[in-house]
């Protein structure tokens, strides 16, 4: 039964006992008694002591326990536990506020037709080797990674929106395929809200993230050629992100990045050779790196970067 004007947040989470407890206490943090969110952490498949740290958060945090390690079982268990909309999912490892939360709830209950909104994106690089600095800091700057919903850990929709994403199947790149499941009028990043995503530390982090990325883009990209023969009224088909790419895909939204967003980088702000030398250096590593698992068809092993989860 869901109730009306409750926000929902649900946490799915497997073995993040390092990280979970700055992300529960910032959503906890001054969130007035009238406007407290309902929080559900979905510990799924955890050898680790996630259940406790989010237990020890008090009786505003519920936790449930699955014994399966799947992130998108523990977002459907989650579903079932959480009480009201807006809903947001939030990856564990991320940290969002009370202030934050209640922004994104906002915009989506102000603004008529929007149906899926994602905090803007703050992302420290102190720490990070110096090529991972390069590869964020064009990454940032392209047009699909501003605009789009994913990669931020953070999601929040309406009931509409809910009924749209859960249609979508179990897909490793879940946060991009239900970012691109909305048009843009129906989605947007609010910038008054803040989320801060922690990048991985060293080089070989970031490519094990990226060959993650370009498997789970041939896995979208399987799905949205399927769709394409048959989509699902109103709703657009999605596609990939992954290395650049010349290949056109006119049929349908793409948050795919291309030689020509690298191009018009460049001539804005020619300083930022070094860095997109880094990023296609990265994009093709990652694309050499998933071939293997592409072959053979294996969407499920998830390449995880640690480096993020210290300290």
């Amino acid at each position: 039964m869901h109730t009306s004007g409750v926000t929902s947040i649900v946490i799915p989470a497997h073995n993040e006992g390092r990280v979970i407890g700055r992300l529960l206490d910032a959503l906890l943090a001054g969130a007035p008694d009238p406007g407290q969110p309902d929080i559900v952490v979905v510990c799924n498949g955890c050898t680790d002591d996630t259940a406790a740290v989010a237990g020890a958060r008090g009786p505003r945090v519920r936790v449930v326990e699955i014994a399966t390690p799947s992130k998108h079982t523990a977002l459907r268990v989650g579903d079932e536990h959480a009480r009201g909309f807006p809903r947001l999912y939030v990856d564990a490892d991320v940290v969002v506020g009370a202030a934050d939360v209640r922004a994104l709830a906002g915009a989506l209950a102000d603004t008529p037709g929007l149906l899926a909104a994602a905090p803007g994106r703050d992302i420290p690089l102190a720490g990070c080797a110096w090529p991972v600095r390069a590869y964020y800091r064009v990454w940032q700057l392209l047009p699909a990674v501003r605009e789009g919903l994913f990669g931020r850990g953070v999601i929040a929709v309406t009931e509409a929106g809910h009924a749209r994403i859960a249609a979508l199947p179990p897909l490793m790149a879940d946060d991009l395929a239900a970012s691109l499941a909305f048009a843009p009028g129906e989605r947007r990043v609010v910038e008054t809200a803040r989320v801060v995503v922690r990048p991985p530390r060293t080089w070989g982090d970031l490519i094990r993230r990226r060959v993650r990325a370009a498997t789970s883009s041939a896995e979208l990209e399987h799905f949205q050629a399927q769709q394409t023969s048959t989509p699902a009224p109103g709703r657009p088909a999605p596609a990939a992100a992954s290395a650049p790419s010349t290949r056109p895909t006119p049929s349908a939204p793409s948050a795919r990045t291309g030689t020509d967003d690298l191009r018009a980088l460049l001539r804005a702000q020619p300083r930022l050779l070094p860095g997109v030398v880094v990023f296609v250096v990265a994009a093709l590593a990652a694309r050499r790196g998933s071939r293997k698992a592409i072959r053979a068809g294996d969407f499920s092993t998830w390449l995880r970067d640690e480096s993020s989860r210290q300290g």
